[in-house]
């Protein structure tokens, strides 16, 4: 289960990262269940699904569509609660207690801890059609993807810092190099999230400082 300071660390760096792109993002009216619906759709095509044809199942890019999905979610939930980032976290921590196991959609129970990924990635696109969340519901389609609780934390903060990092260092005008030392910066960004602890208070500040390190200068 995601512990009271990773919420707080991911729902402070959405924040961040949305205020970033816009200062009143809190009254924008974006969108963000809307675009967690079309990445719970690329979840499935990921996934597989058709009976007609042999597909491979992508797990990686799975795991990354979720990802996606959870910045949408926290957007929301941040939104929904006004700001307040402590309210925020408190009442994903009171959902993930819950031991809730199902969730009523269009008058119909749907058990989604007996259903399997696909079915469960099609009620989350569902839900986010309708401009609702169910945070137990995306934390059990983390798990059938083969994630942890603390890995989904580990590949949140990389890529909200990256993304800082990139902002931070001309990805706007241009001038930021994606390629350092012959590597792409996601490759630099495997390695260091694989150095660090993730139970480190600072965790996010030490991988943008790690990164910085290794970003050149000249």
């Amino acid at each position: 289960m995601l512990s009271t300071t990773q919420l707080n660390t991911m729902l402070t760096l959405q924040e961040g990262m949305n205020y970033k792109v816009n200062p009143n993002w809190l009254s924008a009216n974006y969108a963000y269940l809307r675009a967690a619906m079309i990445e719970s759709v690329e979840g499935i095509e990921h996934h597989g699904w058709k009976w007609w044809k042999a597909q491979h199942k992508d797990l990686s890019q799975l795991q990354m569509e979720l990802v996606d999905i959870w910045h949408f979610a926290l957007s929301s939930i941040i939104i929904q609660f006004k700001g307040d980032i402590s309210q925020s976290a408190s009442v994903i921590a009171q959902q993930l207690a819950s031991g809730n196991s199902s969730v009523t959609f269009d008058g119909k129970d749907y058990p989604f801890s007996s259903l399997d990924i696909l079915d469960n990635l099609q009620l989350m696109t569902g839900l986010c059609a309708a401009n609702r969340f169910d945070v137990s519901l995306f934390i059990k389609i983390v798990e059938q993807a083969d994630m942890t609780a603390d890995e989904l934390y580990r590949q949140y903060v990389g890529k909200n810092v990256l993304n800082f990092f990139r902002q931070d260092n001309g990805y706007k005008d241009g001038s930021y190099l994606k390629l350092w030392h012959g590597r792409e910066d996601n490759e630099h960004l495997v390695d260091v999230l694989n150095t660090l602890d993730i139970d480190l208070p600072d965790y996010s500040d030490k991988v943008y400082q790690e990164l910085k390190q290794r970003y050149p200068t000249n």
